[in-house]
């Protein structure tokens, strides 16, 4: 009886390890791959729970959504023969679920060692040893990123279909400690030139602004002026009008009062001629000699007519004829 009992406790026992090393469990996000004698199996298993033959098959979690790779402290050699540290290097990459299989075939499921940590280090190398430390440090280091970023996926087209590279974020490389210290001072130069230049701006801004509130005061000025001068223009313009009114009213008024006076004229003279007959001229002959009361005949006028005492005595004819008419 005895035996039996301790049988059936060891064959629990063995079926409870058994089950506990068979029953595996794959996190979302993730897809399994199995091994079994080293070699990888054709199927693949999604999130969950899952069975395999306990010792003899092997499992590898494998993620397929977004992770972050880092990389640190890659040494890097530039053109002038100076190294430098790259601290930290990360890498965005993902990996998609259909191209699970033909990757950890061909690079296994520590994928990234090969195609992302390698590269890494090379493609970084390669662009140190062409640019000098100016450039790595200063002025092509905003550049690094994408640079990294496009060589690495450039690669993985060919190399591993289905890995994509989204971005690469590199941190400022550690320099030697001199080396660093003059790059601060001339950063501390370029700063108070930049300042400077800033300062010099403003004063131009400011005599720029100037300089144009001064133009559009003067243009202002000038277009008061000319509205100003075409104003008297005008009125001159509207007083040499009126002038010419007035002038074309007096002449049109004088010619008017010419004609009346010469029409006037040449009727009273077209009368006259009519009414001066000789006959009428006779009758006004006589009628003016009937109004006289005196007529006197002679080259000598009489002495009542004049002051000077030599006229005093009077002619012959004169006193014959004064005495005739009596």
């Amino acid at each position: 009886m005895a035996q039996p009992a301790a049988l059936v406790v060891v064959g629990v026992a063995i079926l409870a390890i058994s089950i506990n090393f068979s029953i595996h469990k794959i996190e979302e996000g993730h897809v399994g791959v199995y091994y079994r004698g080293g070699a990888l199996l054709s199927r693949t298993s999604e999130p969950g729970y899952h069975f395999m033959l306990p010792v003899l098959t092997s499992f590898r979690s494998v993620q397929t959504t977004l992770q972050t790779d880092e990389v640190k402290n890659v040494p890097c050699g530039t053109s002038g023969g100076v190294i430098i540290y790259f601290e930290r290097i990360e890498v965005v990459n993902k990996l998609d679920i259909n191209a699970v299989f033909d990757i950890v075939k061909n690079y296994t499921a520590d994928y990234d060692k090969t195609l992302i940590y390698n590269k890494i280090h090379h493609e970084l190398n390669q662009f140190c040893s062409s640019h000098n430390l100016q450039e790595v440090y200063i002025d092509l280091f905003d550049q690094i990123d994408e640079n990294l970023r496009k060589a690495l996926q450039s690669d993985l087209y060919e190399m591993a279909p289905g890995l994509t590279v989204q971005a690469v974020r590199v941190t400022k490389p550690k320099i030697p400690e001199q080396i660093r210290k003059n790059y601060e001072s001339m950063e501390g130069e370029k700063t108070k030139l930049l300042i400077a230049i800033q300062k010099q701006k403003v004063i131009e801004k400011e005599a720029e602004t100037d300089r144009k509130r001064a133009i559009i005061e003067a243009e202002k000025n000038a277009q008061v002026a000319r509205i100003q001068w075409e104003q008297k223009i005008q009125e001159k313009e509207s007083e040499k009008k009126m002038s010419e009114i007035e002038d074309s009213t007096h002449l049109a008024k004088e010619k008017a009062k010419a004609d009346a006076d010469f029409y006037k004229f040449k009727m009273e003279a077209d009368a006259n001629k009519l009414m001066l007959t000789r006959e009428y001229l006779e009758m006004l002959k006589y009628k003016s000699i009937g109004t006289n009361t005196k007529i006197y005949f002679g080259n000598s006028l009489p002495n009542v007519f004049l002051d000077s005492p030599t006229l005093q005595s009077a002619s012959p004819s004169t006193v014959e004829g004064k005495s005739q008419k009596k």
